[in-house]
């Protein structure tokens, strides 16, 4: 199978960069190496390719009630201008997909599914849509980089005249930057939005301050030259190796692998992410899950010396397996082991002994609160 390009292929496709396969896509995963990426990104500031994520244009007189129903973090708390993150269930309470949502609005909101559950996720909003409901798949035409770490929004600063030291965390705005193109701002998003290039978003997956750049295909190539020769000495492109690791370290999920389709919200949490206060598909399921008891959640774990806890190792309590690992890995920062992975609510307090299945060697772990960093 023919793996897709992003738009910025071209620019990072000569630098050296080590490829691999990621759900379809040609992707970097390191261009000098994971650790040191990595510490750019906790220290300086690091460049990420995200075009292979979603793209979703929810719009229309119904939209703000129909997302109330899909998601079960309550859209009511994204302002115009402001994002949520939330999970899309089953009816049963499994997740489909976790996301951000951001009012744009002006009755239109956009929504960011991962590469992996894009389709799914379309699927899903196509088959519960109530009247008045547009759902537009930008997902071809965009474009988005993500920069990220502690000088991050001052590099950011420095490619447009626009005033973005405002936006702050979660918060998104419509922003010029010289030489780019309107494209989909000007076909999808409000007429107050036609003027700008750019969506800039104060999100990101790696604990650190920054932004998620979205803009036309066509406009790949300035936003890349833009932003490096901004960040020249202090912005390092980055790879999905470390985007792994560092989104680990702050106890961020990884959608297919800490959550595959068969967990609920209930077992993966974080508890904010659903609101009560709210009819949503999934949300008797998960009420009736949460009274009955009796199911894994996920935990966070810590491990000394060198021993590192990988993906598929048996979590074990006095010898017998209770769960299993679904991300680990010997956190670059801390220096030590770190993972999360699904064990019994019985033994899943903070401070409980446990142990991890190492190649057939057991190596004591300790169940710690998130984010490990």
């Amino acid at each position: 199978m023919d793996l897709k390009k992003t738009p910025f292929f071209t620019k990072y496709s000569g630098t050296g960069a080590k490829m691999v396969p990621f759900e379809g896509w040609n992707m970097p995963l390191q261009y000098t190496g994971i650790t040191e990426e990595h510490n750019a990104v906790r220290t300086s500031a690091g460049l990420f390719d995200v075009s292979h994520m979603g793209d979703l244009i929810i719009r229309g007189k119904g939209a703000k009630e129909f997302l109330k129903k899909i998601l079960t973090n309550n859209i009511d708390l994204a302002v115009p201008g402001k994002g949520i993150y939330s999970h899309i269930l089953r009816e049963d309470g499994t997740i489909i997909d976790d996301t951000i949502v951001y009012n744009f609005g002006d009755d239109c909101f956009f929504m960011v599914p991962n590469a992996s559950t894009k389709d799914a996720v379309l699927s899903w909003l196509n088959k519960n849509i109530d009247d008045g409901v547009d759902i537009v798949d930008i997902s071809p035409r965009v474009a988005c980089l993500a920069i990220q770490g502690p000088k991050a929004a001052d590099i950011a600063r420095r490619i447009t005249k626009d005033n973005i030291t405002d936006i702050k965390r979660f918060n998104v705005a419509a922003v010029s930057v010289d030489g780019m193109e309107a494209g989909f701002l000007s076909d999808v998003l409000p007429a107050a939005r036609k003027n700008a290039m750019c969506v800039f978003a104060r999100t990101g997956y790696t604990g650190e301050d920054g932004f998620e750049i979205m803009t036309e295909e066509k406009n790949a190539g300035i936003l890349w030259d833009s932003l490096t020769e901004a960040g020249a000495g202090d912005l390092m492109p980055a790879g999905l190796g470390c985007r792994d690791t560092l989104r680990l370290e702050k106890g961020m999920l990884l959608s297919g692998t800490d959550f595959d389709g068969s967990q609920t919200t209930i077992q993966t949490g974080p508890p904010w992410v659903v609101k009560f206060d709210h009819e949503f598909i999934g949300k008797n399921a998960i009420e009736m899950q949460k009274e009955k008891g009796g199911y894994n959640v996920l935990v966070a774990l810590t491990t000394d010396g060198k021993n590192i806890p990988r993906h598929g190792y048996d979590i074990l309590s006095n010898g017998e397996k209770i769960g299993i690992i679904t991300s680990g890995t010997m956190s670059p920062i801390l220096k030590i082991g770190i993972a999360i992975g699904y064990v019994p609510v019985s033994l899943s307090s903070h401070g409980t002994e446990l142990e991890i299945d190492i190649r057939g060697r057991s190596a004591k772990a300790t169940v710690v609160k998130l984010p490990f960093l």
